[in-house]
């Protein structure tokens, strides 16, 4: 199943020519989903050419302007395409949001729109994977999200169901195979029978705006991708402690200490628009296998 992560937006607080405000897009099997929709999101998922039509949950981590204000101009754009299904809206505070929906009239829209508050450790179920919320450490309330897909199933084992069942090729390996079981020469054979241990499903964790903590490694352990806040470089610690933020030195500790496969860096600021490479070489020295965000940069996550 297809699970594929493209940054619309990755500047920091504001944005500039190289860099949109935070938004990533994520296409997971027949699901569609956004975390956080700063300024002009609708144009980017434009030319990214990701579509409208089967966006139906977008999660947003904290009620800063630079990550949600780009709601309404793509709620509008959606009602103007005469789309029907609901919009289901998830985000800290979420009285808040709601209150600005009803300032700006948007029980007018063509379509419903469900907001729902999540906090540490709510969780919104999909058939094969699962998004949960977690606190994250910034300057007003705020919480990260992790998508973490079901266990598979084992692996068919041919040689053990034709050599050691007798059972030919065909539709029932095709059964087993989905967990289903089935009677062979009077014989009751199980999935478990034929199928190796469950393999673990892929995790892709999202901090949005944090200062490095204990509850993001705790969430990312072992994750396949952590997409985490690197606005600073380690000379503007100080400032990013006052703001909320985090250094790319810290987001690579963070890395290392949740023993993930991969780090993705984020909301730059635009002191490194023109040139990330101070930032991508400080995390290196931590965490060698990270990369800095670029808008429209597509990352497909494979299994293990």
């Amino acid at each position: 199943m297809l699970l594929k992560i493209t940054f619309l937006g990755t500047s920091g607080t504001i944005p500039s020519v190289e860099r949109n405000s935070p938004a990533i897009f994520v296409q997971f099997g027949g699901h569609r989903f956004l975390f956080d929709c700063g300024e002009g999101t609708q144009r980017q998922m434009m030319i990214a050419k990701v579509g409208f039509r089967n966006l139906d949950n977008i999660f947003i981590t904290h009620l800063h302007t630079d990550h949600f204000i780009g709601l309404f101009g793509l709620l509008e754009t959606m009602s103007l395409n005469e789309r029907t299904k609901p919009l289901n809206i998830f985000a800290p505070k979420a009285k808040v949001l709601k209150a600005l929906f009803d300032v700006f009239g948007y029980d007018g829209l063509s379509y419903p729109i469900n907001v729902r508050e999540l906090k540490d450790g709510e969780e919104v179920k999909f058939d094969d994977f699962r998004v949960i919320a977690f606190k994250t450490q910034h300057i007003v309330q705020s919480v990260g999200y992790a998508i973490i897909e079901n266990e598979r199933r084992g692996k068919f084992n041919r040689k053990k169901a034709e050599k050691e069942l007798g059972i030919p090729p065909g539709p029932l390996y095709a059964k087993l195979a989905r967990g289903e079981s089935i009677v062979w020469n009077g014989k009751l054979i199980t999935p478990e029978m034929v199928l190796g241990e469950k393999r673990k499903g892929r995790k892709v964790v999202y901090t949005g705006d944090t200062r490095p903590t204990e509850r993001t490694i705790e969430v990312a352990r072992n994750a396949d991708l952590l997409i985490h806040d690197a606005s600073f470089r380690e000379e503007l610690k100080d400032w990013a402690i006052e703001s909320g933020h985090s250094t790319a030195k810290e987001a690579a500790e963070v890395a290392k200490a949740a023993g993930v496969k991969k780090l993705v860096l984020t909301h730059i600021s635009t002191r490194y628009s023109k040139d990330v490479s101070p930032l991508l070489e400080e995390a290196k020295e931590i965490f060698k296998n990270t990369i800095v965000a670029e808008d429209f940069l597509s990352l497909e996550v494979k299994y293990g």
